[in-house]
């Protein structure tokens, strides 16, 4: 008779590969361990992963970083910008809020002063002296829930530097602005990397659940998605009529293929591990996730085919079943 899997451990691996992929570590700042350690409030909170990707089908988070200021020119314009010359309410990292073009002047002091100073033009090195972030969500989410979840992120993840917020409702989906000084008051330098960004996203998303807001923070792959995102440098270029080439919408790389396969085989670990369950509940959650799949690859045949006949990756339902 077959020994029953150990399905919190498949849980843990193979849900550490999909959801948490290299465990998202930065030396500066390692992302704790989930369940505080404890291997089965791990494997319960892959499976609370798993049921809102692929049963709830939660509202992903987006956070990107849109470049920064070089000179305190470019961060003032920022300011700007963001606040609408002043009549949108600027919320600091001390809490405080202010309103108005004098507010506006005295932030601007304030940043070119308070560490190393900030000279109007950029240095010479070009190196950046603010980073500009957006952190959103999908319309319906309530804007002063947003706020409070990026006001609580920046406080987990910034609270060495000063950065100011400024929350936007006026378009399609509520979302904040936050600019960031790269030099934190001890001295260091911020400098984000993909490890970064991906932690970022999972603090974002962890501040509104606790909220009560479903929020998820899934790589693209993950959840069978494979759009190629435009810079912020290609989008201005095509906006002043410069740009002369186009970018397919769809990611077709090796790089890309490489990811969605090891997306694929992650979650057909999972959905063998799950359907040898004993508890029923494991069970409709391994045929949930083969829903999910085919649903999935059907999506990113139909999109690559449109970019690339060549391209069309051949990892279907069938795969569940081989274990690929």
């Amino acid at each position: 008779m077959p020994q029953a899997p150990n399905v919190d451990g498949v849980l843990i691996t193979w849900g550490d590969r999909l959801f948490y992929p290299g465990n998202r570590i930065v030396k500066a700042k390692p992302q704790p361990q989930l369940g505080g350690g404890s291997p089965q409030l791990h494997a319960a909170a892959i499976r609370q992963r798993i049921e809102a990707t692929v049963v709830r089908r939660a509202p992903q988070v987006m956070v990107k970083v849109n470049g920064g200021g070089r000179g305190m020119a470019a961060i003032t314009a920022y300011f700007r910008y963001i606040s609408k010359s002043g009549r949108l309410v600027i919320e600091d990292q001390r809490g405080e809020s202010m309103r108005g073009k004098d507010s506006l002047r005295d932030l601007a002091e304030e940043w070119r002063l308070g560490g190393t100073l900030i000279p109007d033009e950029a240095a010479p090195t070009h190196r950046r002296e603010a980073f500009n972030l957006t952190l959103s969500m999908p319309r319906g989410t309530a804007p002063q829930s947003v706020l409070q979840a990026a006001r609580e992120f920046a406080q987990a993840e910034l609270h060495e530097h000063k950065y100011v917020m400024v929350l936007h409702d006026h378009q399609a989906h509520p979302h904040v602005h936050l600019s960031v000084r790269a030099e934190s008051t001890v001295g260091r330098r911020l400098s984000p990397r993909m490890a970064d960004l991906y932690r970022w996203r999972d603090t974002f998303a962890a501040k509104l659940r606790g909220l009560g807001i479903e929020a998820e923070a899934s790589r693209q792959a993950t959840r069978g998605c494979s759009q190629n995102y435009e810079p912020l440098w290609r989008r201005k270029a095509r906006k002043d009529g410069l740009l002369r080439d186009t970018r397919p919408t769809f990611k077709t790389g090796a790089s890309a293929v490489a990811t969605r396969a090891d997306a694929a085989e992650a979650w057909s670990r999972l959905s063998r591990g799950l359907a040898m369950s004993s508890d029923p509940a494991d069970q409709d959650l391994a045929r949930s996730i083969n829903q999910f799949v085919r649903e999935m690859q059907a999506d990113l045949r139909v999109k690559a085919r449109a970019v690339a006949p060549q391209a069309v990756q051949r990892v279907g339902p069938a795969d569940l079943e081989r274990g690929r």
